[in-house]
């Protein structure tokens, strides 16, 4: 279905920005429910020489490696997205930080900036999903962090404050 208005435009473009950074939030949370619902079944995932498979089977590999990690933000910027009916591609900037701790308490983050390009579609359910995802890196970094400021607050799972603020007022619609 191609949009016929500037609006319907302008909600698909919101809705694909929803799920972007549903991805982040999903991969910092550790929610792999919320990343899962994020790709296609078959959609596929290629970040190169870090992981080739589906878009469910990063989620489990994202899991994996993070879970070693003590916290992880990713952050997004620099969204454009192009709609074409029920297609659209996506470009958007990722900066990610991740942080782990040896087991003599000293800390180091690691640094990645790269690009997320998209090939979404909104199928028969009406919700836009990847349909195949590229990760394009740009370059990274390690650095040993001479101390922490302060402790990490939240947590990554459901017991996470935002998990209680962002749930979908009664009827509302649910998308990643």
């Amino acid at each position: 279905m191609k949009p016929d208005t500037t609006l319907e435009m302008l909600i698909a473009k919101d809705e694909i920005t929803e799920a972007l950074a549903a991805y982040c939030r999903a991969v910092d949370r550790l929610d792999m429910d919320l990343g899962r619902a994020v790709f296609h079944e078959d959609a596929v995932a290629d970040y190169g020489a870090m992981y080739q498979g589906t878009g469910h089977g990063f989620m489990e590999f994202v899991r994996a490696a993070h879970l070693t990690m003590q916290t992880t933000g990713h952050h997004i910027g620099g969204v454009t997205i192009r709609v074409d009916g029920d297609l659209a591609g996506s470009e958007c900037y990722v900066i990610a930080r991740l942080r782990s701790a040896a087991p003599d308490g000293a800390l180091t983050d690691i640094v990645s900036h790269g690009r997320y390009v998209d090939r979404w579609e909104r199928r028969t359910d009406g919700v836009w999903r990847i349909a195949h995802r590229r990760y394009l890196h740009t370059m990274d970094e390690r650095r040993t962090v001479a101390s922490a400021s302060f402790p990490t607050t939240g947590s990554r799972d459901h017991d996470d404050p935002s998990y209680d603020v962002l749930r979908a007022p009664r009827g509302a619609r649910c998308s990643p």
